[in-house]
């Protein structure tokens, strides 16, 4: 089983349980399992307008996870991807409904407007005040008369909630409501298809592309598209969006479908900052899983028109965890580095050769991080060669600011370089390295014997040794054979590195903490590295 729920007859119930149990006495839910899945706030006394929303389950945290003071009075939950039942609907809006009456918030998909529709007509023949809105604010398809209900829903929730807890009666909340949904609009983005419980995964998607315009439910987007990086899938999403949008300050939401993670569902928020309409963006809400397609790999964007007072009600606190809050956007405040940390550096000094050098070392990095990544994969978390390229490209970017005519003081700063510029405990150790070897330079130690020196600091400081499987293995030995030749040191190298895959324990590096079955074969990436620069320095 690829997720962790039990039956998919009770995961729904079990599902509002968890919820309900862990909301700290603020929520509860009627009775009449497992037909009538209704979810309410405890504290209700029915002296305001009541708020009910709701629909398939699989899009947590709503609905659900909105139920609280100043947003929703209570949710309906049908099964995955499906509409509650009428009677269930009816349920809730009995439920909850007093004289103040009951606004009904349903997004436009067939089942949720007849379902919530007829509820809706039975819960007034009993003489209740009722209202509808259908939440229609997809533009993937501009012409369709009939657009679907994405997470601009939650822009309704929050207003109509907002006015409703302040006291607002029901006519007031359902012409907010109105406006809300006229000035709204969203667009999602997908690199795979979500996984239904006990339904086939619907494989569609191929590797290199993405979905742009597809709903919540999985169901297909109006097309597929090259998928190329943050930058460019929001660019696809603002192109549908921008043609919409009036040049007025806007609320954006940025909604994780539900399989994106926390670091790409940051960096989609920085390109949209970044993007064309982000003049216009003066709130955002979010990023956070607000409404999801189960374990969708994707993204929706939904903005929304700020009205006068608007600014005022997205920013009112509620009780349920499912709303992140809306913040004013800011621009980013940089502050120095404290004191001793901002780096001194040598004066700059051009030199062709060493240049070149250098640049040839860099550039055989960077084309060595997908099998570097490989082979890290099979003894780490797979990041050694894009560890190793980025602090290649850093260096680079760097390579007219350092001090090339000054081999002593060049060491010094190649490790300061790489001690701002490569993350990890490899970053660390080479930057010791560096250091180690200008320092035996300034005392007038030849080039080979400086970089013994900082290899045996190195050693000292990461406890690595021969035979510990890690880059001290190629390292060593090509510095060793450096004074028969660039030929001999990069074979001593190659011998070095084939030698770990022979090694079954490792005694220092990530290597050390892996099972040792898994490294049986498999060559160090470190020492992989080290021996494809000597090689590339012997061609």
């Amino acid at each position: 089983m690829k997720q962790f729920i039990n039956t998919k007859e009770n995961m729904v119930t079990e599902a509002i349980d968890g919820t309900i149990a862990a909301s700290g006495g603020k929520l509860a839910r009627l009775d009449g399992y497992p037909h009538i899945r209704v979810v309410v706030r405890a504290d209700w006394d029915k002296s305001k307008v009541a708020l009910v929303s709701g629909g398939g389950s699989g899009h947590e945290p709503a609905h659900a996870g909105f139920v609280g003071a100043g947003m929703l009075t209570a949710a309906v939950c049908g099964d995955v991807f499906a509409s509650p039942s009428v009677d269930a609907v009816l349920a809730g809006i009995l439920a909850v409904t007093g004289p103040a009456g009951c606004l009904l918030i349903v997004k436009n998909y067939t089942g949720d407007r007849l379902n919530f529709g007829l509820a809706a007509e039975r819960a007034r023949a009993f003489g209740h005040k009722v209202s509808m809105v259908i939440v229609d604010d997809d533009v993937a398809l501009p012409d369709l008369p009939q657009a679907r209900g994405l997470a601009g829903t939650l822009f309704v929730h929050k207003i109509a909630g907002a006015m409703a807890e302040n006291g607002d009666d029901l006519e007031a909340c359902t012409i907010a409501a109105e406006r809300v949904i006229k000035a709204s609009r969203s667009i999602g983005m997908s690199l795979d298809t979500c996984t239904v419980p006990g339904s086939v995964k619907e494989d569609r998607i191929p590797r290199g592309m993405a979905e742009l315009g597809l709903g919540i439910h999985g169901e297909a987007g109006v097309e597929q598209v090259a998928s190329s990086g943050a930058k460019d899938a929001i660019a696809k999403v603002i192109e549908k969006l921008a043609s919409t949008m009036p040049s007025t300050p806007h609320v954006a939401l940025i909604n994780n479908l539900g399989g994106s993670s926390v670091l790409e569902m940051s960096i989609l928020t920085h390109e949209l900052l970044a993007s064309s309409i982000g003049e216009r963006i003066k709130l955002v809400v979010g990023p956070a899983a607000m409404m999801t397609a189960l374990d969708m790999h994707g993204f929706s964007v939904s903005v929304m028109e700020l009205a006068e007072g608007d600014a005022a009600l997205l920013g009112q606190n509620v009780s349920c965890p499912g709303w992140r809050g809306s913040k004013p956007v800011q621009p980013t405040k940089v502050l120095p580095l404290p004191d001793g940390l901002s780096p001194i550096r040598a004066p700059a000094s051009a030199h062709a050769p060493t240049k070149a050098f250098l640049t040839g070392c860099c550039r055989v990095l960077i084309a060595s991080e997908d099998d570097l990544n490989a082979l890290d994969a099979k003894s780490g978390d797979g990041d050694t060669g894009s560890t190793l390229a980025g602090a290649a490209r850093a260096l680079i970017d760097a390579m007219d600011t350092l001090p090339l005519a000054d081999h002593t003081q060049l060491y010094r700063a190649i490790g300061l370089e790489l001690s701002q510029t490569m993350g990890g405990s490899s970053g660390v150790l080479l930057a010791i390295f560096f250091a180690a070897a200008g320092d035996a330079s300034s005392s007038g130690l030849p080039m080979r014997e400086a970089l013994q020196i900082g290899l045996d600091r190195m050693r000292q400081i990461g406890g690595a040794n021969p035979g510990d499987r890690t880059m001290v293995d190629a390292l060593m030995p090509a510095l060793d054979a450096l004074p028969l030749g660039l030929g001999h040191s990069a074979a001593a190298a190659r011998a070095g590195a084939n030698f770990t895959s022979t090694l079954t324990v490792a005694k220092a590096g990530r290597s050390a903490y892996i099972n040792p079955d898994q490294l049986i074969g498999h060559v160090d990436p470190g020492a992989e590295a080290v021996a494809r620069l000597f090689e590339h320095l012997a061609s």
